[in-house]
């Protein structure tokens, strides 16, 4: 082996640890929502979102650990989207399905870039003040919902994630993610149960979104349609607090199949 195809190797091998470390990160995300929601079930009210799984890490009392693990974890994740949309490490190809699944994968790295954003903005407003970062991740916030909430937008953002979120339940069904799980199929059994659990609630998830800022979008009203908003949605619904409930018992799964992810995904670095 030339001295120059080690160092590539070194370098695979280095991003591929980087992309696992950024689904475990996703995983974490979603087991504190897992927690946030289905303990809003039990008082039927409002669940948290991804910004509320966050504040519960960086104001924990390992948040000096936690946090700027965090932080690494998630920019590995976006990486590892923006590598697999831009060099089509999982064969989806050129055609229509492949760019729709290509620029769905662009989509989640943008989402988890401004979850970065935000963490990195309560990390260094703490570190600025000892009264926390609230002001500089609030401006933040404000700054994207204005973005976010403009009407245009909002039928974009609406087309997107019923676009996304069709795609979740379809994979759940077809159980396309198979094929990229390097696992005995005695373990696969239970990434399936935890798979097609957890797609199908993110999939229920970005559907409701989706309704969320359709309406908001041709109401021409101002405002983003966040995953709290989502969940507000769900509890006023009849039977609000089981289908509340039957969420996070989705979310967890879903947090389940990620870290089954970080293990036993097949992670392609191929950039030619």
């Amino acid at each position: 082996m030339t001295p120059s195809s080690f160092h590539d190797t070194g370098w695979r091998d280095w991003f591929k640890r980087f992309a696992r470390l950024g689904y475990g990160a996703r995983g974490a995300v979603y087991l504190l929502l897992a927690f946030f929601t289905l303990s809003a079930a039990r008082t039927a009210g409002d669940g948290g979102d991804a910004e509320d799984a966050v504040r519960f890490i960086t104001e924990s009392t390992a948040s000096a650990i936690l946090t700027p693990l965090l932080i690494v974890s998630l920019a590995g994740y976006c990486s590892w989207r923006l590598v697999q949309a831009v060099f089509d490490t999982d064969d989806h190809g050129a055609g229509p399905k492949g760019l729709a699944v290509r620029a769905g994968l662009v989509g989640s790295a943008v989402t988890y870039g401004f979850l970065l954003l935000f963490t990195f903005s309560l990390w260094w407003g703490a570190n600025l003040s000892s009264g926390g970062g609230s002001g500089s991740s609030d401006g933040f916030s404000r700054t994207a919902a204005a973005f976010i909430g403009a009407g245009p937008v909002s039928l974009i953002l609406s087309c997107l994630f019923v676009i996304v979120g069709a795609a979740h339940m379809w994979k759940a069904v077809r159980r396309k993610y198979r094929k990229r799980i390097e696992a005995s199929e005695a373990v696969m059994k239970w990434i399936d149960v935890a798979a097609i659990g957890g797609l199908f609630s993110r999939g229920m998830i970005f559907l409701v979104i989706a309704f969320l800022f359709l309406r908001r979008g041709l109401a021409g009203e101002q405002g983003e349609a966040s995953l709290a908003d989502a969940l507000s949605f769900i509890s006023s619904l009849p039977f609000g607090a089981w289908l509340m409930a039957a969420t996070g018992a989705g979310f967890f799964l879903f947090s389940l199949y990620s870290f089954s992810e970080a293990i036993w995904r097949r992670v392609n670095v191929r950039i030619d």
